[in-house]
């Protein structure tokens, strides 16, 4: 079988021309340290990961044929990031219009279906949504984090939020090249001291300065390749299942 054209950041305008997709993938990330370990676009790179291999096994399992559009390094921060050098914060109104103007691409050319695959835990769609469904009411937005396509505790020992061992692993399978354990910090706790915001009972972000050492959220040093190659096909599973989902005929009961 001829290979699937799915990954917009290599696809050529004559090989995607002839071709009709069902739905446009849009992975969401961050420019932002990661531990000392791996690089600052590992949010972006991840969700693009993920992606492209959900992409392909929608196609091969539910013959539903996606686009992966080039990932997105526009990441929301939290206090005490800004600071650290090369850090970029992204506004709400500036991620807002972007994705405005992907979605309006999107829905001019006859495209009206669109999955956001983050990669950041600081950025936050859904209020974008809402207001996308009024404004382009034929266009169906969708998203999700792509690190939730399966259990977490599943697959690794001490699992943190930031650069930590499942960062780590899956990046150490996609891009064994990128990642140098040797030189990575123990990531602090990211916690707070009051029980109640640890539970989520309220929310504020936290203050990066304080939760951690290194700009990590959770110990990388038990990490391995082949724990993040099991966690990424669980993951990419999982999508893969969300886009023939969002695809069916009829999407309520």
């Amino acid at each position: 079988m001829k290979k699937a054209i799915n990954d917009l950041s290599t696809a050529t305008y004559g090989e995607v021309r002839t071709q009709d997709y069902d739905i446009a993938l849009l992975p969401w990330g961050a420019t932002e340290p990661h531990n000392y370990h791996l690089p600052y676009l590992t949010d972006a790179i991840l969700s693009h990961d993920i992606a492209v291999d959900a992409a392909r096994k929608a196609l091969e399992l539910y013959g539903v044929r996606a686009m992966v559009l080039p990932p997105m390094p526009l990441g929301a921060q939290n206090p005490g990031q800004r600071e650290l050098k090369f850090c970029i914060h992204y506004r709400y109104d500036t991620q807002r219009a972007v994705l405005t103007d992907i979605a309006s691409s999107l829905d001019h050319q006859g495209l009206r279906r669109l999955l956001i695959i983050n990669g950041h835990g600081g950025n936050v769609f859904k209020n974008m949504i809402r207001d996308l469904a009024i404004d382009l009411p034929d266009m169906l937005i969708a998203t999700g984090e792509w690190f939730k396509g399966a259990p977490a505790k599943d697959y690794f020992d001490h699992p943190g939020d930031h650069a930590d061992e499942l960062e780590t692993s899956v990046m150490m399978h996609y891009h064994p090249d990128y990642v140098d354990l040797s030189t990575a910090g123990h990531g602090g706790d990211g916690g707070f001291r009051s029980e109640v915001l640890s539970r989520g009972v309220a929310w504020l972000p936290r203050d990066w300065s304080r939760i951690s050492p290194d700009t990590g959220v959770g110990d990388p040093s038990l990490a391995t390749a082949e724990k993040g190659a099991r966690f990424a096909d669980a993951c990419s599973s999982a999508f893969a299942q969300v886009i023939a989902d969002l695809c069916a005929p009829d999407l309520y009961r």
